[in-house]
C-alpha cells in the first residue's frame, strides 16, 4: 500500500517501486495502474517540498537523451509509435501515455519521476478506442474534417486526434465513447458513429455559443409553449434556434451518420451549454416540431442527472422507459394540451377543417395536429396535405444534406 513519502528512504524507495511497475506490462485500470498513478502524485508531492529547483521538462529531457546520443525523430518511432505522434509529443501536442513512458524509460534510460511528472491520471490512460472503426471517410465526405486523408487506415488516430482536439485533452473523446448513453431505439446503434455525431454537434455548438446562460429551471411547459407559437410561423424552426440561443441553449441542425438511426439528441453536461440536436432524418415539419420539444422535456426534466446524453430514434415508443415517457408526454402536453385535444373533434375526425380549426385556437401550425393524429391513429397516409414535406431542411441552407 501506497504511503505518505516523510524521508529520502521513502523517497528512494518510491522511486525504485515506480521502476519495477514500468519494467511490467500493466494496463490502465488495474490495481497496478493506479499505485502507479498514486505514487506519481506522492513523488511529485514530495519533490516539490524538498527539491524547490524542480525536475527537467519531460520534453526537453527526451530532446537533451537525443542530442546526447545523436538521435533523429526517426529514432523514437520504437518508443513512441509513428513518426507523427513523435512530432506532436515533441511539440507538447499529445502526451505522454504510459507506454511512451514505459518505452522511453527502458530504452532510452530517462528517468521515470522526470517523465512522469506533471501527467495527469487520465494521460496516462491507454485507451481502447480501435481508431479505425470511426466513419472517417463519411466524415471527410461531409466536411467535418477538411485536411486531405490518404491512408483513412494509418492515418485514422492521428486525424481523429485533431478532429476531436477541438473539444480539448484527447480524453474527452475516451470520455465521450466511454460515458454512459440513455439510447432509445430498437436497433444496435454504430457506438464509433454515434461518438463521432455528437462530438461533431459538440463543436459546433461551441463555435456558435449562445452568449446568454440558462437559467435553472427556465425550460418549463410554459416556456415550450411560448416556443410552440413559433411553428404558426414559416421560418419557425429558424427562429426556435434563435430563440434558444437567446435563453441559453445551443440548438444544432445535424444529419445523422449511417447505423445511428437518429433523430434528435441532448447534450447535457454540468457546467456547459445544453446542446439540442436534430438530424431531420425525416424532412417534415411535425417531426421536427415533437423532436424538437422531446430533446427539450430532456433538458426540462433530466438536466444534472447522472446520464449527460438523450439519443433518440422516435420511431419507436418510449419502450417502458420512465425517462423517455417523461420526455413524450412532456414534449405533447407543450405542443397540444391533453384536456384540448380531447374536446377538439381533431382528436376524432380526419377532417382538414377540424386540424386547421384547432390549430388556429392554439396558435400552432397545423402540421402539428395532423402528426398527432397521424401518430394516434397509426395512419401515415391521412393529411399527408398538411405535415409539411420538405419544408424543414431547406430553412437549414448551411447544412450538408447528403
Amino acid at each position: 500500500m501506497a504511503k505518505v513519502i516523510k524521508s529520502d528512504a521513502d523517497y528512494e524507495a518510491a522511486l525504485a517501486e515506480i521502476d519495477s511497475l514500468l519494467a511490467n506490462e500493466i494496463a490502465a485500470g488495474t490495481p497496478e495502474a493506479e499505485k502507479l498513478e498514486l505514487l506519481t502524485l506522492l513523488v511529485r508531492e514530495y519533490e516539490s517540498s524538498y527539491f524547490p529547483i524542480g525536475l527537467p521538462d519531460p520534453i526537453e529531457a527526451i530532446k537533451f537523451r537525443m542530442e546526447q546520443q545523436n538521435l533523429s525523430q526517426r529514432d523514437l518511432v520504437p518508443f513512441i509509435g509513428s513518426r507523427s505522434k513523435v512530432s506532436e509529443v515533441l511539440s507538447g501536442r499529445r502526451p505522454l501515455t504510459l507506454s511512451m513512458i514505459r518505452a522511453l524509460h527502458s530504452g532510452l534510460g530517462i528517468p521515470a519521476k522526470v517523465l512522469l511528472q506533471e501527467r495527469e491520471p487520465a494521460d496516462l490512460d491507454e485507451s481502447p478506442i480501435h481508431w479505425d472503426r470511426f466513419p472517417l471517410r463519411e466524415m471527410v465526405t461531409r466536411g467535418w474534417i477538411e485536411e486531405k486523408v490518404e491512408d483513412y487506415r494509418s492515418q485514422a488516430e492521428d486525424v481523429l486526434r485533431r478532429f476531436f482536439s477541438e473539444l480539448g485533452p484527447i480524453q474527452t473523446a475516451v470520455a465521450l465513447y466511454r460515458q454512459s448513453q440513455h439510447v432509445r431505439s430498437a436497433r444496435d446503434l454504430d457506438r464509433y458513429a454515434l461518438t463521432a455525431w455528437t462530438a461533431r454537434a459538440m463543436i459546433l455548438a461551441r463555435r456558435n455559443a449562445p452568449k446568454a446562460e440558462l437559467k435553472e429551471g427556465s425550460v418549463d411547459l410554459g416556456f415550450m409553449r411560448e416556443l410552440a407559437r413559433l411553428s404558426f410561423l414559416d421560418e419557425g424552426p429558424l427562429l426556435a434556434q434563435e430563440f434558444l440561443a437567446k435563453h441559453g441553449i445551443a440548438f444544432v441542425v445535424l444529419p445523422h451518420l449511417p447505423r445511428t438511426y437518429l433523430d434528435g439528441a441532448a447534450i447535457l453536461v454540468k457546467g456547459q451549454t445544453p446542446v439540442v440536436a436534430v438530424t431531420l432524418r425525416y424532412d417534415r415539419l411535425d417531426n421536427f416540431w415533437f423532436c424538437l420539444m422531446h430533446e427539450l422535456a430532456h433538458v426540462a426534466l433530466h438536466a444534472g442527472q447522472d446520464t449527460a446524453q438523450f439519443f433518440d430514434d422516435l420511431d419507436v415508443g418510449s419502450q417502458g422507459d420512465p425517462k423517455e415517457k417523461e420526455a413524450d408526454e412532456l414534449a405533447g402536453e407543450a405542443l397540444i394540451p391533453e384536456q384540448q385535444w380531447m374536446r377538439s373533434a381533431a382528436s376524432r375526425l380526419r377532417s382538414p377543417e377540424a386540424v386547421r380549426e384547432l390549430a388556429n385556437q392554439l396558435g400552432i401550425h397545423p402540421a402539428i395536429v395532423a402528426g398527432r393524429f397521424r401518430h394516434e391513429y397509426k395512419s401515415y397516409r391521412v393529411l399527408n396535405q398538411f405535415v409539411g414535406h420538405g419544408q424543414v431542411r431547406r430553412l437549414f441552407r448551411d447544412v450538408r444534406w447528403s
